[in-house]
């Protein structure tokens, strides 16, 4: 019999912060796509006010007059997932129809005041505006509500309805599947080894540098292992910080060089505005955060974006991934092989 290579043979991945596997069918990008084509998101430098979008400065948004910002701009959701001041649910005996109460607030942050500045196009300076004001907000929400997420979804294929670049911070008063089952899996790492998980999964990766795209004294970004999106990354922090509120002006430094650099190479991957949803996760917050272990987190990003093969081919997660489990073409190590091969410094349309 033949030995295994892992870019030829199907395998599976575990995925250790929830526990899931990951199918790798990396012989499936052998196969020819007559599939569903995405239409290709340029950036336009252009035209960068738009008063009809509601999210520029001084434009009109749901009856409301934006003020004529010069930075970033915070303003609570017009139409929130979540609210406040809201009825609980009467709890319920039968354990097939549980149900329980579920208290937040919703914020939309725009990045810049100008329609066409995404991140890779901001200077270093402004992305550390953005970082700031990420930690502003964190700082605000985190004491009161036991989860804070900021994320980001930028371009239509993720959904995104405004192309403003802009991201939301949903704080809710519960902690969600995904960072619930990463509590669990973390703490249990951390019980077994004595050394939080991600901190280990650095260190380890340094010296693999198979899955490596950019890194610095303070930050790492990597395609981890166990990655299901195509070209999904992780960016983790190397100071054994734990939430948002912890970093420092020389580590906001280093993260908005960061996230220029990974938003650029992405960009340049197929010559787009290229689409993810991206978010933030560290340790749980809330009003008792402080009189719990926190030692097994360790505050990191991810990057879930759903293009494939070009601009306008895409992943999607039907069939086999929603009924079974998540399944991946191309491997962690090709992809991060590509992301490091792209130009981290000039954006594609700088040379256009």
């Amino acid at each position: 019999m033949a030995s295994f290579i892992s870019t030829d043979h199907q395998h599976q991945r575990l995925n250790p912060l929830t526990g899931q596997w990951v199918l790798v069918s990396p012989h499936r990008l052998k196969r020819p796509w007559s599939g569903q084509s995405e239409k290709s998101q340029s950036e336009n430098n252009e035209v960068d006010f738009d008063p009809s979008n509601p999210l520029c400065p001084g434009a009109t948004r749901n009856g409301k007059v934006n003020p004529k910002y010069e930075s970033t701009y915070v303003f609570p959701n017009d139409f929130p997932a979540l609210l406040e001041d809201t009825p609980s649910p009467m709890p319920s005996d039968d354990p097939l129809f549980q149900i329980t109460d579920a208290k937040g607030t919703c914020r939309v942050m725009c990045f810049h005041p100008k329609l066409n500045k995404s991140l890779p196009i901001m200077s270093h300076e402004e992305i550390e505006h953005v970082i700031d004001e990420w930690m502003k907000q964190y700082k605000e929400l985190s004491p009161k509500y036991k989860w804070v997420q900021i994320f980001e979804n930028k371009g239509a294929a993720m959904g995104c309805s405004n192309p403003h670049p802009h991201c939301q911070i949903w704080a809710c008063n519960f902690l969600p599947n995904e960072p619930a089952m990463k509590e669990i899996n973390l703490k249990k790492y951390y019980d077994k080894y004595g050394s939080a998980m991600l901190e280990d999964y650095v260190k380890k990766e340094v010296v693999r540098k198979e899955r490596i795209v950019i890194e610095n004294k303070d930050w790492l970004v990597v395609v981890p292992y166990w990655a299901a999106w195509p070209f999904e990354t992780m960016l983790i922090s190397r100071n054994k910080l734990k939430r948002m509120d912890e970093i420092n002006s020389s580590q906001r430094k280093s993260l908005a060089v960061v996230i220029k650099q990974l938003t650029t190479k992405y960009d340049n991957l197929f010559n787009c505005s290229f689409p993810y949803s991206m978010g933030f996760h560290g340790a749980p917050s809330g009003p008792t955060s402080g009189n719990e272990d926190d030692s097994h987190w360790t505050l990191h990003a991810i990057y879930y974006p759903p293009l494939l093969r070009s601009a306008s081919v895409r992943k999607f997660m039907v069939g086999f991934e929603l009924l079974c489990q998540t399944q991946r073409d191309l491997t962690a190590e090709q992809a991060a092989q590509r992301l490091r091969e792209m130009d981290q410094d000039v954006h594609y349309s700088q040379t256009i």
